[in-house]
């Protein structure tokens, strides 16, 4: 039998203590540090058309001992694992298209 694809999904509460649940898309480690591709996951068909189909950068960051995941302020380590993550997505769905269908 075949394993369907299931998305690793994470949920994270922001400072309003809201919950928001997102898709995993890709981790890097880098400099000791992990970061994460997050996309959101939407509650309905019509939020995520309206939405802008960005994704978010996040590292890990130990707090008191607990690791937490926090959005990557710094614009320019955000534009540089942007480019890493991209590449990433690139050589993950090169596989994926069949000889002869390249765009």
């Amino acid at each position: 039998m075949d394993k369907e694809f299931e998305a690793d999904l994470i949920t994270l509460i922001d400072e309003d203590g809201k919950e928001q649940q997102f898709e995993i898309l890709d981790i890097i480690e880098q400099d000791d540090k992990s970061y994460y591709a997050l996309y959101p996951i939407f509650e309905s068909p019509e939020e995520e058309l309206e939405s802008d189909g960005v994704y978010y950068i996040f590292e890990t960051v130990d707090e008191d001992g607990e690791e937490l995941l926090v959005e990557v302020e710094d614009e320019e380590l955000s534009q540089s694992l942007a480019e890493i993550f991209e590449d990433h997505f690139e050589n993950m769905y090169e596989d994926d298209v069949p000889e002869g269908d390249e765009l």
